[in-house]
């Protein structure tokens, strides 16, 4: 009988790695490639529509605030303008001519009782005032609650216990209470007005974020990438900065979008009560404020401010939870 060649394994053929990958067709396969928390946290914000909507909305905001007066001088009216013309001198010179508060091709949102001046215009510039004040009141608490908060959790201790209990302190104290009596006294300037509110706003909300960075530090301070830092002789001010602080930075930016609507509604208050911005720089809450003597001849009029700053504080907090659920690690979306 006659028998054919023996091959041993030693002399098959072995598949080379691209064989090895390659899918039916014959066309290599993609190589799998790690993604960064970044891009995960991309990828998971991509997926939440809603939140999509609020950043969108937040961007469109503050392009309707960067060109205002662009906006303005095409479809608006110079902002403290007066159209007497406007005004039903049959009614006491009160309320405005028309329906729905005057609202025409004119004037994309009525006019003001009394005064005629454009609402259009007051809203877009009051725009201005309400993203200056919030963003620059959110950044300067942002920067002194990091600071406290990273500095208290590390060191622990003496300074932890001085830095807790300020913080207790100002979260106790009856801000609002100060805040009328001390923007008060400021001189009748809008920008030294401006300045006083931004620096009272970010004075009362820091303790927030100094707590959240606190907590989260106390909890990074003993894991092995700091003792390694330690070991390897780094200062106190490297593993604060360079090797603490970028692992908080998520949660720093979720405190950050939604700290926002908040310091949006304190200054609104603020206006409302007539210690904000002072007349004739638009704010939304001044608007309202006025619009309460108002409401029974022109409901138009407190419903245009009062539903725009009901909308950029959505905004805002729909963006501030979806980058929340993007950034948590234990997220199942």
């Amino acid at each position: 009988m006659t028998m054919g060649p023996v091959t041993s394994k030693s002399d098959e053929q072995v598949p080379t790695v691209e064989e090895a990958t390659a899918t039916p067709a014959g066309v290599p396969a993609k190589a799998i490639e790690g993604r960064s928390l970044s891009q995960i946290a991309w990828t998971r914000l991509k997926r939440d529509k809603v939140a999509l909507v609020g950043g969108g909305f937040i961007i469109f905001l503050v392009l309707v605030a960067v060109f205002a007066p662009l906006i303005n001088k095409v479809w608006g009216h110079p902002v403290n303008e007066f159209h007497q013309d406007k005004i039903d001198s049959n009614l006491g010179g009160i309320p405005p001519v028309g329906t729905w508060g005057g609202v025409s091709k004119e004037f994309l949102l009525g006019v003001q009782p009394v005064s005629g001046r454009d609402l259009f215009s007051q809203i877009i510039y009051g725009a201005q005032v309400s993203l200056l004040v919030a963003l620059a009141a959110t950044i300067a608490a942002v920067t002194i609650g990091v600071v406290l908060g990273i500095v208290a959790g590390y060191f622990g201790g003496i300074v932890d216990n001085l830095l807790s209990r300020l913080m207790d302190l100002i979260l106790a104290f009856p801000y609002l209470l100060f805040s009328i009596a001390l923007i008060s006294v400021v001189p009748a300037s809008t920008g030294w007005r401006i300045g006083v509110v931004i620096s009272v706003i970010a004075f009362f909300s820091w303790p927030y974020i100094g707590r959240i960075v606190r907590g989260q530090t106390l909890s990074l301070r003993e894991r092995e990438f700091v003792e390694a830092a330690r070991s390897i002789g780094a200062g106190s001010s490297r593993i604060l900065f360079r090797e603490l602080l970028p692992n908080l930075v998520a949660p720093i930016l979720v405190y950050a979008t939604l700290i926002i609507p908040t310091n949006i509604l304190f200054e609104a208050a603020l206006s409302f009560l007539g210690v904000g911005v002072l007349p004739p720089t638009p704010s939304w809450g001044r608007l309202l404020s006025d619009a309460v003597q108002y409401y029974e001849y022109d409901p138009m009029y407190m419903f245009v401010p009062g539903f725009a700053i009901f909308l950029m504080v959505l905004a805002f907090n729909l963006f501030g939870d979806g980058l929340r659920d993007a950034l948590d690690p234990k997220a199942n979306r």
